[in-house]
């Protein structure tokens, strides 16, 4: 069965890698799985036929037979479970490797997505100047204690996971702030994540994609 999976007409980041379905691309692409992607205009997220597979009217959806999921950590997951190279054989591992892509998605990446929003949908707020700061501490914080429990190690549990592929995806995001580079070890830690066959061909993909689909109307 063919799957697809649904990504931006016209990426807001002009395909740099931020938006969701570059993670699921880099999943898919460490299984070995090949995939189709149907674009959806900013537009078409909002009509029926997508609030169809996704509620929420977003991106990316995973879509293979009769299975429709969204969700970037839920499908990474699924094909973490279903394909090898992605999640450890032990069990106790596994379990580990499952609970920092959690970690990804529910503790570190709340923060950061804060001074997305603060930057593009609350910039002419009068107070947005003020709360920028407190927002960049908070994702201080977070990345502090994610750089003591990296330490000096390669990846965060052993061999490289579905884990350490969300992490990276999520730190990503700090990048353009220049936040990411005030901590060496997680900014060495991004690039051996970009450095990956897997990730470079997803990358490759995703900004074709964005290059080649005329603009959202």
């Amino acid at each position: 069965m063919t799957i697809t999976i649904t990504a931006f007409e016209r990426s807001p980041d002009g395909g740099m890698g931020l938006a969701r379905d570059t993670r699921v691309r880099w999943a898919l692409e460490e299984a070995g799985q090949p995939y189709e992607v149907r674009p959806v205009s900013f537009a078409a997220m909002k009509e029926p036929a997508h609030l169809a597979v996704h509620p929420f009217g977003q991106i990316p959806t995973y879509e293979e037979g009769d299975l429709v999921l969204f969700e970037s950590g839920a499908i990474i997951l699924h094909i973490a479970t279903r394909h090898p190279g992605l999640l450890p054989q032990d069990a106790n591992a596994r379990a580990r490797a499952i609970a920092w892509m959690f970690a990804a998605v529910n503790t570190v990446e709340p923060p950061i997505l804060e001074i997305v929003t603060a930057k593009f949908t609350e910039g002419d707020k009068p107070w947005s100047k003020d709360r920028m700061p407190l927002i960049a501490d908070r994702i201080r914080h977070r990345l502090g204690q994610l750089a003591t429990r990296l330490g000096d190690a390669e990846w965060l549990d052993g061999a490289f996971s579905a884990g350490d592929l969300m992490m990276v995806s999520v730190l990503l995001r700090t990048r353009p702030s220049g936040i990411l580079n005030e901590f060496p070890s997680l900014a060495a830690y991004v690039v051996r994540g970009e450095a990956r066959p897997a990730y470079k061909r997803a990358f490759a993909a995703q900004l074709a994609f964005n290059t080649a689909q005329p603009a959202a109307g």
